[in-house]
């Protein structure tokens, strides 16, 4: 049914309710059923190149089923039952969505971002409790097995690690020469050490064991931006299965090709994407281990449209301005529809690739704790650029306020925290850590997902702040607390807050503002080397330091970071029509009722407002002219 009005989500909802609709009780029966309709069709594609003429690896709808059947029979062989982890800390290829899947079959799968440090890596390892790690061998240009390395030595709960070569994907000289240059890892830890594929190929193609009937954990998945103890979300079957129906119902068929080049520790691509796969029959495709960040994906990745006849091309904003910044130059009429998430979409972006590649951008939303997702701009009806669409079906959403005498709804229009509930969220259970499931819900039901935003009168949802203040770096979230808890432990800073500074390019930009002790003597610049030397994770080292001689405060002495966002709005919106050589500036900004913080400019001179608009709409932050 196409998802064009809300007539239509009315018509799927009334059709039956979600728990009595017939759908897979999990993920083997979910990729059994998919098999069993199209065994021979492709399922999930690999390319270890960019390259539109380079080897890739394809396995049907039935090899996907019997690998994963091994992958499921190796890890219960070492020990992994329904409530045992399964840690992957990889890039993407075909044994990473062989360990997706068959982890969770066996027991609970538990992705983990490899770009983390050694420290962070050990720190979800015990947090989850794993019993086994698939990681890679230690392999040229890549420092992951390294990593591993260390994180487990910090994780002794960890019993075996299974290694992933990436030699297998090489041919010609290549082949030969990475066992030369391959990197030395010493091993630190204690665990077992086995090879992946060779354990996988000892293991008989039909399931052994029969995965839980009833609904239970299936998934670990950490937040963005971790310290020491991370927060790690649980996922359910019902809620993993829950958007696989999304994606098979409303937006594929088993004629569809969708290319991903989203890193497969997260939601978006597993949860969303390979979910929608598994539900449609649709054909996956993952370009190069890195996805977007892989050599050549963007200066190939209009061939490999045409080369795949991709239908359906999953995005982010940032990916998107990558993309504008090269020609058309394949034939991509097979492409239907881009699917943009994980940050906001500036209009002037959604209106230069809609022009440029002749397709239609659909903005979603979802998040991590709410098994992923929650709206979407109706694929074939209207789509308001910049909202986030009508919420899924089976989905509730709540626009929720904390008032004297408890949560009150907002009417249409008004501003309050987004709340959510539907098959994916487990009330009172959506973190591993009990005391983080504290003031989580709304209702004992909606779970609050600190975002700030409202519903329009056609009832479109609207983002317009974060309750939370995550710092969004091109879709990564990143706790401000890493940034700021390094540079309060310097001995010159009183204190620190770190927030979002606007980018054309990721969204948004780590930025710090800090107030000194009295009689302190240290330079910005001195300040932005320590932060890079202490902070963890490379995506939160600030891209702007400042020093102010007192930072604004609440009245309980708390830092007040809608001014500091108000100062970095303007010093970025000057800086960008100051480098286009145009007669305008920030007058000021205000906090708007519908939009939020909204920059309010004034020309200097004679200026082409159109060139304004054009600098001004690469950011996603709303602006208008001052009176």
């Amino acid at each position: 049914m196409n998802y064009a009005t809300l007539a239509d989500r009315a018509a799927i909802e009334n059709a039956a309710t979600w728990d009595d609709r017939g759908v897979p009780v999990n993920t083997w029966q979910l990729l059994c059923g998919t098999a069993a309709e199209h065994p021979s069709q492709p399922a999930v594609t690999f390319q270890m190149f960019s390259d539109p003429g380079d080897k890739a690896e394809t396995l049907t709808w039935s090899d996907l089923q019997d690998k994963t059947a091994q992958a499921a029979n190796m890890f219960r062989s070492l020990g992994v039952g329904d409530s045992d982890v399964v840690a992957y800390i990889l890039p993407n290829c075909t044994e990473t969505v062989l360990t997706y899947l068959g982890g969770q079959v066996a027991g609970i799968v538990n992705p983990i971002n490899p770009l983390l440090e050694a420290e962070q890596i050990g720190a979800i390892l015990r947090e989850t409790g794993a019993k086994a790690v698939v990681t890679l061998r230690a392999f040229p240009k890549t420092d992951v097995a390294q990593k591993v390395s260390k994180a487990v030595a910090l994780a002794p709960n960890v019993e075996t690690v299974l290694e992933v070569d990436l030699l297998r994907y090489l041919t010609g000289a290549k082949k030969l020469i990475v066992p030369l240059i391959r990197p030395k890892n010493p091993v630190a830890h204690k665990a077992k050490v086995l090879s992946f594929m060779k354990e996988l190929e000892a293991h008989p193609t039909s399931l052994t064991f029969q995965d839980s009937q009833t609904d239970r954990v299936a998934a670990y998945f950490h937040t963005g931006g971790t310290t020491g103890m991370p927060k790690v979300a649980q996922h359910r079957y019902q809620g993993i299965v829950y958007n696989a129906w999304l994606g098979a119902t409303l937006l594929f068929t088993e004629k569809d090709v969708q290319i991903c080049p989203l890193p497969l520790f997260h939601v978006f691509a597993t949860i969303v994407c390979l979910g929608a796969s598994l539900g449609s029959g649709a054909h996956i495709v993952l370009p190069t281990p890195q996805g977007y960040r892989g050599e050549g994906v963007f200066d190939n990745f209009w061939k490999l449209i045409e080369r795949y006849k991709v239908t359906f091309m999953i995005t982010v904003p940032t990916a998107i301005a990558a993309l504008m910044q090269r020609k058309v130059n394949a034939d991509i009429s097979s492409l239907k529809l881009a699917f943009s998430g994980s940050a906001p979409l500036p209009v002037e972006l959604y209106k230069r690739f809609e022009k440029a590649a002749g397709v239609t951008i659909c903005e979603g939303y979802g998040l991590t704790e709410a098994t992923c997702l929650v709206s979407i701009n109706p694929p074939e009806g209207e789509k308001k650029v910049g909202s986030i669409g009508w919420p899924f079906p089976y989905t509730d959403v709540r626009i929720v306020n904390d008032t004297a005498d408890g949560p009150a709804e907002c009417p249409v229009d008004d501003i309050g925290e987004i709340c959510v509930y539907n098959p994916g969220v487990a009330p009172g259970d959506t973190y591993t850590d009990p005391d983080k499931n504290k003031h989580l819900y709304h209702y004992d039901k909606y779970l609050r997902t600190g975002d700030l935003g409202r519903f329009d009168s056609d009832g479109y949802l609207w983002i317009t702040g974060r309750a939370k203040d995550l710092i969004i770096r091109g879709g990564h979230n990143i706790d401000p607390a890493l940034i700021e808890d390094v540079l309060a432990g310097h001995e010159a800073v009183a204190f620190a807050g770190a927030i979002g500074q606007p980018d054309s390019f990721a969204g948004e930009l780590p930025c710090a503002f800090v107030e000194l002790v009295e009689g302190a003597d240290v330079t910005e610049a001195q300040l932005l080397a320590y932060a890079r030397e202490h902070i963890a994770e490379r995506a939160a080292y600030p891209k702007h330091l400042e020093i102010l001689d007192e930072l604004p405060k609440t009245a309980v002495g708390k830092v007040f970071k809608p001014d500091l966002r108000k100062s970095a709005i303007k010093r970025v919106y000057d800086g960008a029509l100051s480098h286009a050589s145009l007669a305008a500036e920030v007058a000021e900004v205000v906090e708007d009722k519908k939009l939020g913080l909204v920059a309010k400019v004034r020309k200097t001179g004679d200026v082409d407002e159109a060139k304004v608009a054009e600098v001004l709409g690469k950011f996603a932050g709303p602006w208008d002219w001052a009176a």
